[in-house]
């Protein structure tokens, strides 16, 4: 025996589950009764529900609506305007997800908002992880504010989270700390290898022999030849 989604009872009484839930009524579901329809609205609507877009759809409101009957109409429209969709208590519908489980309507919704809401949660961590990084300042700040467009620079944000122009000046601070220390390590590195260099006795860049000193006329060593020669 299958189980389909948005079917349900009443008592005794089958119902199609067209909205789980009303809009601005939560506790409220729209129903039509399977066993008044005539069969012209009745098989192409089982049809429908049965089918993958049907069962696949959240509301089978959605799936109505793009579903004839067998004269051509939208099925959605024709149970409105034939006034046989009923507003009814969630609580009032037991629906039968398996062979073994029924449950109320209204106790299905709320299961079904939490794995809804659980879903939502894993999607923003995965978005949240695939944005880790380098990233620009102003698209930082968009992101944590959830706004397309950012405050205007020097203005807080209203919820109290940082600017655009205050989180630049961060990175920027960062950055010019970032380039002392380097120069430090630098230096420091330099000291090193001047150090390294000396116990080596390899002389370095600064270590420089003096040029030797010559006098104008003729090097010294002519001027020897010259005394020998006498």
């Amino acid at each position: 025996m299958s189980f389909l989604r948005h079917i349900g009872k009443i008592g005794d009484r089958k119902v199609a589950i067209v909205f789980r839930e009303v809009p601005g009524e939560p506790h409220m579901a729209l129903v039509t009764y399977t066993e008044s329809l005539n069969r012209h609205l009745h098989d192409p609507m089982m049809a429908c529900i049965e089918s993958d877009i049907g069962q696949n759809s959240q509301n089978l409101a959605d799936a109505l609506n793009r579903t004839h009957t067998q004269d051509g109409r939208y099925i959605l429209q024709v149970l409105h305007n034939e006034g046989l969709l009923k507003k009814v208590q969630a609580s009032q519908v037991i629906v039968t997800p398996n062979s073994n489980t029924k449950i109320k309507l209204d106790e299905l919704n709320k299961i079904l908002t939490e794995m809804e809401q659980g879903e939502s949660a894993v999607k923003k961590l995965a978005e949240m992880d695939k944005s880790r990084g380098i990233q620009d300042p102003a698209e930082v700040a968009r992101k944590m504010r959830g706004d397309v467009t950012p405050p205007p620079v020097n203005v807080p944000a209203a919820d109290g989270i940082l600017g655009d122009n205050v989180i630049a000046n961060n990175l920027l601070a960062q950055a010019r700390k970032m380039e002392v220390e380097a120069k430090g390590l630098l230096a420091e590195s330099a000291r090193l290898q001047s150090e390294a260099n000396g116990m080596l006795g390899i002389p370095t860049a600064t270590q420089t022999t003096e040029p030797v000193k010559r006098g104008r006329g003729r090097p010294a060593g002519a001027k020897s030849k010259a005394k020998a020669t006498v």
